[in-house]
């Protein structure tokens, strides 16, 4: 099964080609990462690949309860015992680093206006710890701040490494800051980064510039989401956007870009007839990670058409810590309890038994 063979990455060998997407768990209270987080990460250390839930570059990027950080000494401590939980276990890890822009509420922001490329306001409603509330108007970066922003993600891929972790992805996916500069729709800017797709792409550019610099293009990955509509995003032209990116990102050596399928159902215009993955996979010329609603069976037939060179899996690994075995196996695949996905303590995060749990004491969750 090639789902099953081995696949070089940057500088590592991943002992099979299934990766752990990043996945929202909100189980980090005060934004430190927590000692049941190590135990969640290492019971899937047998993935070729983790990749973290998403998390902070600086106090800003936050956007939902209880999501970790990497921008503080007791952020990157605490990470470090995640790190070395799951180098014990034989695995591989890398930090997702996200800044979620207008994805956010001023509660989360000492009061002030979350920041964004432009004042577009997002449709819909998001979680704070008073409960869900209406999104607010973002405050537009000055062309002066961006800079800083840029530092931020620079200095988050150090403090990774800091961390343990074996490498990062930066999020330019699902409606997040990087995404919002991208996209038309959210971008309504009038300097350089605003305008032409040149002009949109630049900030992501240049973070994968500045984020490779410091730690080494082949620690680093990309996720994109091409089409994608959550949280609210638009694209004029989704395809000359996202295969501009695609040839752009040919020049800096990445360990590879993810890149998030979406369903044609509901592709906007601009996506209509196009994979995502086969899009990008026409214009960059490196390692391609495909993720979205993937089964053993069509991750496989996607790696064996030469579609992808891994596939992600989110919700599976969920309530399937040993997701890699199950496949070997070809056995069934446990459904995650909906309850238990944001939030909480260890039911519905660490509780979920392997194959050979089961069958030694007769039991599920």
């Amino acid at each position: 099964m090639k789902l099953l063979e081995p696949a070089q990455l940057g500088t590592l060998t991943l002992p099979n080609r299934v990766v752990m997407a990043p996945m929202t768990r909100s189980r980090a209270p005060g934004t430190v990462p927590t000692p049941l987080m190590a135990e969640y990460y290492a019971q899937r250390a047998t993935a070729g690949l983790i990749i973290t839930e998403a998390t902070q570059v600086s106090p800003s990027a936050q956007g939902y309860p209880d999501t970790p950080g990497l921008h503080t000494r007791e952020q990157i401590e605490a990470w470090r015992a995640v790190t070395d939980a799951v180098h014990a276990a034989g695995g591989r890890i890398f930090a997702q680093l996200w800044h979620v822009g207008r994805i956010s509420h001023s509660s989360y922001q000492n009061g002030q206006a979350p920041i964004a490329p432009s004042a577009v306001r997002p449709v819909g409603q998001l979680y704070t710890h008073g409960g869900l509330v209406d999104f607010e108007t973002p405050r537009a970066l000055e062309t002066a701040e961006i800079a800083g922003l840029i530092e931020d993600f620079r200095q988050a891929a150090k403090n990774a490494l800091q961390a343990g972790f074996d490498g990062v992805e930066i999020h330019g996916a699902n409606g997040y800051l990087l995404d919002q500069f991208l996209e038309s729709g959210t971008n309504q800017r009038s300097d350089q980064y605003g305008g032409s797709v040149e002009n949109r792409a630049r900030l992501l550019l240049e973070v994968t510039e500045a984020v490779s610099g410091a730690i080494g293009a082949d620690r680093v990955g990309l996720r994109l989401s091409p089409g994608g509509t959550f949280n609210d995003m638009s694209d004029a032209d989704p395809a000359e956007t996202f295969s501009y990116v695609a040839r752009a990102l040919n020049s800096f050596g990445l360990a590879y870009l993810h890149v998030v399928e979406t369903s044609q159902s509901n592709a906007p215009q601009g996506m209509r007839g196009h994979s995502p993955t086969a899009l990008l996979r026409e214009h960059f010329q490196g390692t391609l990670i495909t993720a979205g609603g993937y089964e053993r069976d069509s991750a496989e037939r996607a790696l064996k058409a030469g579609q992808a060179d891994l596939v992600a899996f989110a919700r599976a690994y969920i309530a399937n810590p040993d997701l890699v075995e199950r496949f070997r196996r070809g056995a069934p695949i446990a459904e995650p309890e909906a309850q238990t996905m944001y939030g909480g303590g260890e039911q519905g995060y660490t509780s979920y038994p392997t194959l050979e749990a089961q069958k030694a004491t007769g039991t599920g969750i």
